[in-house]
């Protein structure tokens, strides 16, 4: 739409509060100009004795004349929107109803239009999911298929390295199954939170430590896990103060903070740092957590794309050594795990490479 008036108003809201040409006014105008019509033919029928037979006549033909107008005002619109919701019925989602009126029927045809475009971005979306679940199944299933291939027909043996690189592409492909997993409950919204209070620093600490131990575990096998596989960029833990505490799910959170330092370390330079912030929110146990690298960083213009599925960004070779680049779906897991806390996450301002900012709300007040 091109962001005129009707395209910026919520279907069902009046303009201005007032719909000053609904369809019950233009009907009672059309009723009261009949009968304005009919008892002025009367009175100059009175006053010039003319026959009653012509005045009826001619009263009967201005009558029909005005609703014909008025019919063909409301029916014509009715048409054009039957054709553009048999266009959509056909998979055709690119047509769209002309919504320029000022009632209910505009209001009808912007509520059409506005489910075109969500049916026409789910059918992008559903397209770009099989798209790109194809091509991130086929890489390890070629992979695999490869490795086990030349065993059975003798061009290598089933040693230990040989091994290891079926293992790892058997561990990618269950990561996107695990992932595809996720994106399900996210859809069918069947996750529910299991929130606790616990101590951030032990917490983050871990999550840190851990991500180091799997980075160095995959390093030692060929490229192409899915998640990084460097060694040489430095992870930092600032917790302020110490004995900060937060109320929130343990499980949920782990996959935000590991999936947001996994995606750092991908768009991190040679021997890099990717430093992990957390404060005391606003209100009690809320938690304010800061992932920052040292990166290209993202372009404000692609702020409002970074947290869909798939996306991979629109920076020149952003993943640096040892890194494929990912399925895209690490910062939209995380985004659905700070949503489901009632939390925010999205980019903020750096003076170098990229900042994500996530606040979880913490335990809700009881009420006084």
């Amino acid at each position: 739409m091109s962001g005129g008036p009707a395209a910026r108003r919520s279907p069902g809201e009046p303009w201005g509060g007032v719909r000053p040409f609904s369809i019950k006014t233009k009907l009672g105008a059309l009723v009261v100009i009949s009968v304005l019509i009919t008892t002025g033919l009367l009175m100059i029928a009175a006053r010039t004795e003319t026959e009653l037979r012509f005045i009826t006549v001619f009263s009967m033909i201005a009558t029909l004349l005005i609703t014909q107008f008025v019919a063909h005002s409301l029916t014509s619109p009715l048409d054009e929107m039957n054709t553009v919701a048999r266009s959509i019925s056909h998979g055709d989602y690119t047509r769209r109803v002309r919504d320029n009126r000022r009632d209910e029927l505009g209001d009808l045809a912007q509520t059409i239009n506005l489910m075109a475009d969500e049916l026409e971005a789910q059918d992008r979306q559903r397209k770009e999911l099989v798209a790109n679940v194809s091509h991130e199944l086929r890489t390890p299933i070629a992979g695999l298929r490869a490795v086990l291939e030349n065993i059975v027909d003798g061009v290598t043996q089933a040693d230990t390295e040989t091994m290891r690189t079926a293992l790892k592409q058997t561990e990618r492909l269950g990561r996107l199954v695990e992932t595809l997993l996720d994106l399900s409950r996210l859809d069918n919204g069947v996750v529910p939170l299991k929130k606790r209070r616990f101590e951030v620093w032990p917490y983050l600490s871990g999550v840190l430590k851990e991500a180091q131990m799997v980075s160095s575990a995959r390093a030692g096998i060929a490229s192409g896990s899915g998640s990084h596989t460097r060694t040489d960029v430095h992870l930092h833990l600032d917790v302020s103060p110490p004995e900060l505490t937060a109320h929130a799910d343990p499980e949920r959170i782990h996959q935000v903070v590991a999936n947001l330092i996994d995606n750092a370390v991908k768009h991190s330079p040679p021997h890099g740092r990717v430093t992990v912030k957390a404060r005391r929110g606003t209100t009690p146990d809320a938690l304010e957590l800061e992932v920052l690298d040292e990166g290209p960083g993202i372009p404000r213009t692609e702020w409002h794309r970074v947290f869909e599925r798939f996306n991979r960004g629109a920076v020149r070779a952003p993943h640096g050594p040892g890194s494929d680049g990912g399925t895209g779906l690490g910062l939209a897991i995380a985004r659905w795990a700070v949503d489901l806390h009632g939390g925010r996450i999205g980019v903020a301002e750096s003076t170098r490479g990229c900042r994500i900012q996530v606040t979880l709300p913490g335990e809700p007040s009881l009420p006084s």
